[in-house]
């Protein structure tokens, strides 16, 4: 027997005139180049959406089409974010950071027709301009400095749009967004979410144990938007009807933290290496900001240090860590005290919490070692695999790239993970980033997490260096922080009191800068090639 309920498909269309009708005079703020604000509201955002699909559709955007986006985080890009999906369009956003063949490789890949392009970022777009096959490429004028007269600028695009445009009706299942991977193992891969799993995860980002929004809330998404769409952000905040600051390109500590204050901020989202920074700015500012009272952050795209726990904890700021995928849209876990764990000692739930957390309603997790799906003990670990109903089932226009999922639907993540009898998952490390010393397995983030305890370290990253007894040993570098001091046997000792000898580090060096990926993570690879020729004193016993 099937249920009488109506069929009513779940798009980004109803969410958009559900801002409309119910919250036309919430604000939206945008930080601009010159760090001047710009203010507007759901209102204008939605009158400049339906504009903005009106004008694709009178360019010739066609159902599928794809518009691409090259701009920081900021209004104008939201009305994209809306606009292109709502025509029927797939919004896709463009990471401003890739080096010029890899941009021109995913303009071309994804066949995006239409470019839209923040005139600060122009000098981006003019290196890929000979070698990208774009049709028309639309400037968004943020400096307030003319349009140069070779492109065509916003408003006047706007204005090709018929005043009497209707938008289409739309399937669930249509393609709504398109985002690439970083292409950190082969090509970048592109993933092409629908307005289903857009609607189903927003739903999901909103709950309580999740990201929390609500309409009083403020949100301040540090995340770009270029990256997974802000990590849904910008969609779930909609359909609560909460604000929405955007920081522009200003995400130096100091200037968040000036943000947070005036736009009385409740809820943020950003990578360890952003909060990282900010509890630097709070401990060497003490009483600088009065930020809002149950200030929550969401961390994601690496491992969350217990230290930064504890010092957001001392400045009232709750920090949730998260952990997903741009393959997952990316919501796959949060972390958060279960209540029948809550009378656990102190440091028993802060462990709980440097955990990557419980999954998401409707996302399903195993660890699987060869064939076997390993038990929840905590202790076994194997490769985490994923299966929901917002989780890509295959990348775009790569037919023959199906070798990330397994034969009954399930996304091999890449990750080693362990999960517990609670149901937490813990990540001890990528795939390829496990050390492997003398037969036995060395997680490098839980060195890494250790390593920026200690109070003199700000960043650490530790990879594995070929050693011709032990076959890997972990070398270490580390970035201390400004006026402090330490040494490699300082920080050797401070493992020690965790660690058992072998899986010291057996070299500690120190650098001025970790390298990072184009959306702020630690990049092991350019670390890799920087001590290619390391070379170890053969006689060392580190792994016995």
């Amino acid at each position: 027997m099937l249920g009488a309920m109506m069929q009513f498909p779940l798009t980004i269309t109803p969410i958009l005139e559900r801002m409309e009708k119910l919250f036309g005079a919430v604000e939206i703020v945008s930080r601009l180049p010159d760090k001047s604000i710009h203010r507007s509201n759901y209102g204008d955002l939605c009158r400049r959406a339906r504009a903005f699909a009106a004008a694709l559709a009178a360019a010739g955007m066609k159902r599928g089409d794809r518009v691409a986006t090259l701009m920081w985080n900021h209004a104008w890009h939201l009305e994209a974010y809306f606009g292109a999906p709502v025509a029927g369009c797939v919004a896709h956003t463009l990471n401003p950071r890739l080096n010029p063949d890899e941009l021109a490789y995913i303009i071309n890949h994804a066949g995006d027709r239409l470019l839209l392009v923040d005139d600060v970022m122009l000098p981006v777009y003019e290196r890929v301009r000979d070698s990208a096959m774009l049709e028309r490429v639309i400037v968004v004028p943020t400096t307030g400095r003319p349009v140069p007269p070779e492109y065509q600028p916003y408003a006047e695009f706007l204005q090709e749009g018929s005043s009497g445009y209707a938008l289409p009706q739309l399937g669930e299942d249509e393609a709504a967004a398109m985002c690439y991977t970083s292409g950190t193992t082969g090509a970048p891969k592109g993933v092409l979410y629908s307005h289903r799993a857009i609607v189903l995860h927003s739903f999901c980002l909103s709950l309580p144990d999740c990201a929390c929004l609500s309409q009083a809330d403020c949100i301040l998404p540090i995340v770009p938007m270029f990256h997974v769409n802000a990590w849904g952000c910008p969609f779930a905040a909609g359909m609560a009807g909460a604000k929405q600051v955007f920081p522009g390109p200003h995400l130096d500590a100091i200037s968040l933290l000036d943000l947070f204050e005036q736009e009385k901020v409740t809820r943020s989202a950003g990578v360890p290496t952003i909060w990282m920074g900010l509890l630097d700015a709070l401990d060497r500012h003490p009483g600088r900001w009065k930020l809002e009272a149950g200030l929550r952050v969401l961390s994601g795209g690496a491992a969350l240090p217990e230290h930064l726990i504890r010092g957001f904890d001392r400045h009232g700021i709750e920090v949730r860590q998260a952990w997903g995928m741009t393959e997952m849209t990316p919501l796959g876990t949060v972390c958060h005290v279960k209540s029948s764990l809550s009378e656990r000692p102190a440091p028993e739930r802060l462990a709980i919490r440097a955990k990557q957390g419980l999954p998401a309603p409707f996302v399903e997790v195993r660890a699987v070692v060869g064939q076997r799906e390993v038990p929840w003990d905590g202790e076994t670990p194997g490769e985490l695999q994923v299966r929901g109903p917002w989780i890509a089932a295959s990348y775009y226009n790569l037919p023959g790239e199906q070798e990330r999922w397994t034969a009954d639907g399930w996304l091999l993540t890449g990750d080693i993970a362990t999960i517990d009898p609670e149901g937490y998952v813990k990540i001890a490390d990528r795939a390829k980033d496990l050390i492997k010393s003398g037969g036995e397995w060395i997680s490098s983030v839980d060195l890494e997490n250790a390593l920026m305890g200690h109070p003199a370290v700000r960043e650490a990253a530790v990879i594995a260096i070929p050693h011709r007894k032990w076959g890997e040993r972990p070398l270490a570098a580390v970035v201390l922080k400004d006026g402090y001091e330490a040494n490699a046997e300082d920080l050797r000792s401070h493992l020690a009191q965790r660690f058992s000898r072998w899986q010291l580090p057996d070299a500690v060096v120190f650098v001025e800068e970790i390298p990072r990926t184009s959306v702020g993570k630690f990049r092991k690879s350019k670390l890799r090639e920087m001590f290619a020729g390391w070379e170890w004193d053969q006689t060392a016993d580190g792994a016995a």
